[in-house]
């Protein structure tokens, strides 16, 4: 049976069409499955043998919350979800000067294997679909009763390894009938598969794209990220450039900022020699510490001398702020905690 939450408008008009209904029918339910009910039985505008009969070919899946930390720090809460099949999922829900922002999963798991990730220790289960990743939203936005004006594609997975799925996600949550959340103020975080950022430039959906680069050589970047096997640092620039130059937007490159291992004054003037003359921004961020992989953080000096190397030469940088510390906020840790206590 087809989940309502994963359909776009034009499915649902063709879904109605199949059924011998009027199409002025479909943009009724889009309307009403975006405004967060449960159940066919709620669209109390449309008649009951109608859904009776879409009850019968579709249903509207909703996720299950199974727990939530909340901040003692700041206002961010993490949430744990549980799919239909039993999959766990996680997301964070952070406030910001311009508002709310949902930091979403995309997969359950990832098999990008980046070294500094806690999503690296959980084994990939499956893609997420677009209903599964608009459910993330919507129960938060129900359960913290605050308006969610920016998403961030940053949680478990790999948007990007998500294709298909994550571009519907995109279409729903934009919709004028749906949540309505601008797409450039929704980011997409990637480890750097080119050809499907080439493919995302040609989609006509400006969203902020934000780049895991973590080095500025090859060899270092790809003891750190197995992606960098495929698509070495040369061709994911080059993809990036041909995004910029299609959507406009500003590209972000996150620096996990790694005592020891990529944070060293030569480290920032490749970096920034790297970048020069890019529509671009950088953002460092500390890493999190993850069992078993031995990083850790880089000092708040060493973080500022990297800054300040960058931006003498020209490089827009930023340091992330580090919300819901004392939660483990960063996306991979509560639902690898969760999996292992299983496996117990």
């Amino acid at each position: 049976m087809r989940n309502l939450m994963d359909m776009t408008l034009e499915e649902l008009e063709q879904l109605l069409s199949e059924m011998g209904q009027q199409k002025f029918r479909a943009k009724q339910i889009f309307k009403w499955v975006n405004s967060g009910i449960k159940s066919v039985d709620d669209m109390t505008n449309l008649s009951k043998q109608l859904r009776q009969e879409l009850g019968q070919v579709a249903e509207i899946s909703r996720l299950r919350q199974v727990n939530k930390l909340q901040s003692k720090i700041d206002s961010t809460a993490k949430y744990l979800f549980e799919l239909e099949d039993g999959n766990i999922i996680e997301s964070v829900l952070m406030e910001y000067k311009h508002g709310f922002t949902a930091c979403i999963s995309s997969q359950a798991g990832c098999r990008m294997g980046c070294t500094f990730c806690a999503s690296t220790g959980a084994n990939f289960s499956r893609n997420l679909t677009p209903g599964e990743m608009l459910d993330q939203v919507m129960t938060m936005q129900e359960d913290s009763g605050k308006r969610i004006g920016h998403i961030v594609l940053m949680g478990i997975g790999e948007p990007l390894d998500n294709y298909d799925n994550v571009v519907r996600f995109l279409r729903i949550v934009n919709h004028p009938d749906g949540l309505m959340v601008g797409l450039r103020n929704i980011s997409l975080s990637t480890c750097g598969i080119v050809p499907r950022i080439l493919q995302l430039a040609a989609e006509n959906l400006p969203v902020t794209l934000s780049v895991s680069l973590h080095s500025a050589r090859d060899d270092k970047r790809s003891a750190m990220m197995p992606v960098n096997k495929a698509y070495s640092i040369d061709k994911l620039l080059s993809a990036c450039k041909i995004y910029t130059e299609s959507t406009k937007r500003r590209i972000t490159f996150e620096y996990a900022m790694i005592s020891g291992e990529n944070d060293s004054e030569q480290d920032a003037r490749e970096l920034a020699g790297l970048l020069k003359g890019m529509l671009c921004h950088v953002n460092l961020i500390p890493v999190n510490t993850v069992q078993g992989n031995g990083y850790k953080k880089s000092s708040r000096v060493q973080i500022d001398k990297f800054k300040n190397i960058m931006e003498s030469r020209g490089i827009e940088t930023t340091v992330r702020r580090e919300l819901g510390s004392d939660i483990n906020a960063a996306c991979g840790q509560l639902r690898k905690n969760r999996l292992d206590s299983n496996a117990d």
